[in-house]
C-alpha cells in the first residue's frame, strides 16, 4: 500500500463560492469531496489541513508552517503533496527546496487555475496527477499540474499559458 500525505493550504484549488457575499473564498477545505471522486487502488491518502488561505496572503510564517509540516511528513510514507494557490506556488516551492534541501521522497506542489467548483476546473486533474506522482517520483521537490512534472529550482507561473513552466 502505497501511503501520501495531502496538506492542504488553500488557494484556488479550494475556494468555495459564498452565497452571501458572492465571493469565492477559502473557508474550509474541499479536499475530501475531491477525493471521494477518485479511485485510488492502493493507495492511502492522510489529509492535513494546515490553513485556509489565498497564496497572495501568505506570510513568512506561514510558509515557516508549510515547511514544517512537510518536514514532519517525510518520514510517514511514500510522498508529499501540498495543495497551494498558484500566485505563490513557486514562492512555497523554492523556500521548501532551500531549507529541507536534499529530501528522501517527492515533494509535490499543485494547484488550480480554477476553482474545484467551477466548471472546466482543473483542480481534480491536478489532484489526481499530484497523488500518481508523489507516488513515483523520485526524491526533490516538484510542481505537478495540467500533465508536467517540474523540478524545482526554476519552477515558474506562465499567467498568459496559464501553467507551470521551467525557467531557463
Amino acid at each position: 500500500m502505497r501511503t501520501i500525505t495531502l496538506i492542504t493550504t488553500g488557494g484556488t484549488i479550494e475556494k468555495t463560492y459564498d452565497e452571501r457575499t458572492g465571493e469565492l473564498e477559502n473557508r474550509r477545505s474541499v479536499v475530501g469531496r475531491m477525493l471521494r471522486r477518485l479511485r485510488l487502488e492502493d493507495t492511502a491518502v492522510s489529509s492535513v489541513e494546515l490553513m485556509h488561505k489565498d497564496s497572495l496572503d501568505l506570510t513568512d510564517a506561514d510558509r515557516e508552517r508549510i515547511v514544517a509540516a512537510v518536514r514532519g511528513a517525510l518520514g510517514t510514507g511514500h510522498g508529499v503533496v501540498v495543495l497551494h494557490g498558484t500566485d505563490t506556488l513557486e514562492v512555497t516551492g523554492e523556500t521548501l527546496l532551500r531549507e529541507l534541501g536534499e529530501v528522501a521522497l517527492p515533494v509535490v506542489l499543485t494547484g488550480a487555475m480554477r476553482p474545484f467548483e467551477m466548471t472546466r476546473s482543473d483542480a481534480l486533474q491536478n489532484l489526481t496527477e499530484s497523488i500518481f506522482a508523489a507516488g513515483v517520483l523520485e526524491p526533490g521537490v516538484w510542481c505537478v499540474a495540467h500533465g508536467r512534472a517540474l523540478r524545482f529550482p526554476g519552477v515558474v507561473k506562465d499567467r498568459d499559458a496559464g501553467t507551470f513552466v521551467k525557467n531557463g
